[in-house]
């Protein structure tokens, strides 16, 4: 039985890719391994069901195998393991595309998304305007960082990883803001991830998710 993953009925980000189920699409379109699509509402999440495999009532969610399993980077991690071409086969080179994937949930995506939450959540508060420009700048030290890191490489451990997937998967939540451009390679690292087929399949079924709902909610009656 293929693998079975969980993600929004009515995603917030209006199918723009943001949602973390797009990481794990993306993993599994890259591994040429299909996958079924269990979509959930934001009640749902909450109900007896879901949080056995989710404690925090979340998405997404992998179910393969006997394996339930939460976190996207614990998911993409099992996936990897599992088939060929998102983990080099040295030892090596492996531990540091796992060193990377860490990196890109604990490191680099948390400071972009306290940055979004700020947005959404204390846009009108008086302080705003002053906590804006210090998240920014922990987000342009990470950045400067990772951009030493990458260097001229076009991958962060020699081919296309894993740890690519989580990486730019964080990066892009920075679009809408000037602070990737600030740094032409990281910039040209995203893009390279785009333009992937798989990331385009990936992109294309959460897209379809989000016309379906359009669909559903135009018909008469």
């Amino acid at each position: 039985m293929q693998p079975v993953i969980t993600a929004f009925a009515d995603s917030p980000d209006r199918g723009r890719g943001f949602a973390r189920d797009m990481r794990v699409r993306w993993a599994l379109a890259e591994v040429g391994q299909a996958y079924d699509v269990r979509l959930l509402s934001f009640a749902e999440m909450k109900e007896a069901v879901h949080p056995t495999v989710h404690p925090f009532g979340q998405i997404p969610t992998f179910e393969a195998d006997g394996a339930a399993l939460f976190e996207t980077g614990a998911i993409i991690l099992h996936i990897a393991e599992r088939h060929a071409g998102l983990l080099p086969a040295d030892s090596s080179a492996r531990a540091r595309v796992i060193s990377w994937m860490f990196a890109a949930v604990g490191t680099v995506e948390p400071v972009i998304v306290e940055r979004e939450a700020a947005g959404h959540a204390e846009r009108d508060s008086p302080w705003y305007a002053q906590r804006l420009p210090i998240i920014d700048n922990r987000i342009r030290n990470r950045l400067a960082d990772l951009s030493t890191a990458l260097g001229e490489a076009d991958w962060l451990v020699g081919d296309f990883s894993a740890a690519d997937v989580l990486m730019i998967d964080a990066l892009r939540r920075l679009h809408g803001s000037d602070l990737l451009s600030e740094f032409p390679g990281l910039a040209r690292y995203v893009s390279r991830g785009e333009e992937r087929p798989a990331f385009r399949a990936a992109f294309d079924a959460q897209w379809a998710v989000y016309q379906a709902k359009l669909a559903r909610e135009a018909r008469p009656g």
